[in-house]
């Protein structure tokens, strides 16, 4: 749960009522500090018919620090436990054509979140969906890990049983991408140890705990090195796991050739060359050139 640290003053912006259009309203809320809600959001809070909230109390104690009174609007709980006895209820509320504003319990709806179905259901119904967007903890981490952004995947929370989770890792292992992913800090260690063994102690990873929070902490360095940093610690808090890019492994000569071989039996030069190339990852002109030559033997 979020803990909202920074309250905001008595000079924060009050929020004001908009008209706003039937239709769902995705509201990103502040994963630590309360001031990192949008103006934007503020306003859907305090216009919105029906507001759904993966955490009632969280909802309820965001809107008492900006001053939005809930008056007789309902304020529904909306998580993975009740999701498809209360979706029901807010479909009606859309069809009467009535705004409904949905919050995580901090961050951006729909990342590892409950969301999902309920947009899904939404745009199945024909009701319009909206997003306001703003705070993201794996945005935020991503943001301080200090590895590449240029190209990255969300891969939310790693399977709990440790067999599981090696093949899951080991799925994500020769991504070109910057992994993100959530974990536990009970299960953080072992993540760190799975990890080490599938996609290597010396890929660079940051561990990010807290983020905005008053205890914020951001752990860089080498798996092995970050795993060595916190072996004696039990840690507390939200964590991002942000894990650098596979480097492509190298194929064996005698597995492209093979691979080559075959593909030329039905295929053109320039067909094979593109087909074998495209399974490798190896440059087009390399591979051409090689099925040149092995055409000739």
């Amino acid at each position: 749960m979020s803990d909202f640290p920074a309250e905001p003053g008595p000079g924060a912006t009050p929020a004001r009522h908009v008209r706003l259009a039937p239709g769902v309203y995705f509201v990103a809320t502040p994963i630590g500090a309360a001031r990192d809600i949008t103006l934007r959001a503020l306003d859907i809070l305090l216009s919105a018919d029906v507001i759904a909230a993966e955490d009632t109390r969280t909802a309820r104690k965001l809107m008492e620090l900006h001053g939005v009174p809930l008056g007789e609007r309902p304020l529904i709980a909306y998580h993975d436990h009740n999701g498809p006895a209360q979706r029901p209820r807010l479909l009606a509320a859309l069809a009467e054509g009535k705004s409904l504003a949905y919050v995580s319990e901090a961050g951006t709806p729909l990342v590892a979140d409950p969301g999902y179905q309920l947009g899904r259901a939404a745009i199945e119904s024909g009701a319009a969906v909206f997003a306001a967007p703003g705070a993201s903890a794996a945005l935020a981490a991503l943001s301080v890990s200090g590895l590449p952004s240029d190209r990255f995947l969300f891969a939310g929370f790693p399977p709990n049983a440790s067999g599981a989770q090696k093949r899951w890792l080991e799925g994500l292992r020769d991504i070109d991408a910057t992994v993100l992913l959530y974990e536990s800090p009970k299960r953080i260690h072992r993540l760190l140890d799975n990890l080490a063994e599938t996609v290597g102690a010396d890929r660079e990873m940051a561990l990010c705990r807290e983020l905005t929070k008053r205890f914020e902490e951001v752990i860089r360095g080498s798996v092995g090195d970050v795993a060595e940093q916190i072996k004696d610690r039990s840690l507390k808090g939200e964590i991002v796991v942000v894990i650098g890019r596979g480097k492509p492994r190298q194929a064996a000569t005698e597995d492209v050739e093979a691979a080559l071989t075959e593909a030329l039996k039905t295929s053109r030069v320039k067909d094979a060359a593109t087909e074998v190339a495209d399974r490798f990852g190896m440059p087009r002109r390399e591979i051409y050139q090689l099925a040149l030559k092995l055409g000739e033997r």
